[in-house]
């Protein structure tokens, strides 16, 4: 059973031969083609090329195109630093919207202008080409007040959100005209899935019902997009609290990939109870144990996360987010090995 098969029974809740796994490696692959960040981070073929390696020495069972979270900022101009041992982030002493007039400046762009989606398209096509449908490639796309967020900056959007969210939303929305283009163009690179990174959308950001008003039917279009193209879409939210219920209603998706339960479940077994025949469930390793603790914690956490989520199919053992772009790969490796073997259906 190769990669693509494995998953592909494994999002039809049957049991593969083994549990798929896929530690998110990331800005670390740089490392394997001696990449600095800012190369792997804005040239497709150096990006593509460290991605598959990951594939090729891990034998991973996907790919997602996590590059960082400041790909789509740059159609709207957003100056960026790019640190030399960590991802790209908004230069945020100098953001497109200054004060809160400037949300009406935000229009809907040509996502062909923007050379980091134009890059990021492109890094999608070569791994597509080189996967030879042996293994899913899903693009990850961060969702419209993420974006927004990069344009100004979290804590003072969030703050504005009370101020004017007539101002915020219009501003999203105008963003999400251009995420829907965008997504289009990276549907048409043959990529499995679409994963839409959903930031805001946990109870440690902002409530349910704002998350609902302020971008829960922007996802929805969005959403809608990639289903009428017969794509996946997944849904990829790192923060505590995630909101389950409202996403699958908003956007079906068929996976999720989380760090942390859900926000109406006490813990992990009962997010599989709850939620394990409705949608695949991807993670939820912590990320920071690749760099701290020790080789028999992480292959305890592992095993953890395999024996809750195994049961029935539905479940992909992965980080819950981001592998620390600076760690060692011999944690990745580990998870692989006991995902091939303590795994096993």
């Amino acid at each position: 059973m190769n990669s693509m098969e494995r998953v592909v029974k494994t999002l039809q809740h049957q049991e593969a031969d083994r549990v798929p796994v896929y530690p998110i490696l990331s800005g670390v692959s740089r490392k394997l083609v001696g990449a600095s960040y800012k190369e792997w981070a804005n040239n497709a073929d150096i990006c593509a090329k460290a991605l598959l390696k990951t594939v090729e020495e891990f034998d991973l069972d996907c790919i997602v195109t996590l590059i960082d979270l400041s790909i789509e900022c740059d159609a709207w101009g957003q100056k960026l630093i790019y640190p030399a041992d960590e991802a790209a982030h908004p230069d945020y002493s100098d953001t497109v919207i200054k004060e809160i007039e400037d949300y009406a400046k935000i229009k809907k762009v040509d996502y062909r202008t923007s050379k980091r989606m134009m890059m990021h398209i492109e890094t999608c096509k070569k791994l597509v080409e080189a996967s030879k449908g042996e293994f899913p490639v899903v693009a990850f796309v961060f969702g419209p007040l993420g974006v927004l967020s990069m344009l100004r900056n979290q804590q003072d959007m969030y703050m504005d959100l009370y101020d004017d969210p007539e101002a915020v939303y219009a501003a999203a929305k105008e963003i999400n005209e251009t995420l829907k283009e965008y997504t289009s163009a990276l549907i048409d690179t043959g990529v499995s899935a679409i994963m839409l990174d959903t930031l805001f959308a946990s109870g440690t950001i902002m409530s349910k019902e704002m998350w609902r008003q302020m971008e829960g039917d922007l996802v929805r279009e969005l959403a809608d997009v990639v289903h009428e193209r017969n794509c996946l879409v997944m849904i990829h939210n790192c923060g505590e609290r995630i909101y389950f219920d409202a996403q699958i209603e908003t956007m079906k998706p068929a996976a999720i990939s989380f760090l942390y339960p859900p926000d109406d479940c006490k813990d992990f077994a009962e997010c599989k109870e709850k939620y394990g025949d409705k949608v695949t469930l991807i993670g939820c390793v912590p990320p920071a144990m690749a760099v701290i603790g020790t080789d028999e914690q992480w292959d305890a956490k592992c095993k953890e996360q395999i024996d809750i989520f195994k049961k029935d199919g539905g479940f992909m053992l992965a980080t819950g987010c981001e592998y620390p772009a600076n760690a060692s790969f011999d944690r990745a490796k580990r998870m692989v090995d006991i995902a091939k073997t303590y795994g096993k259906y």
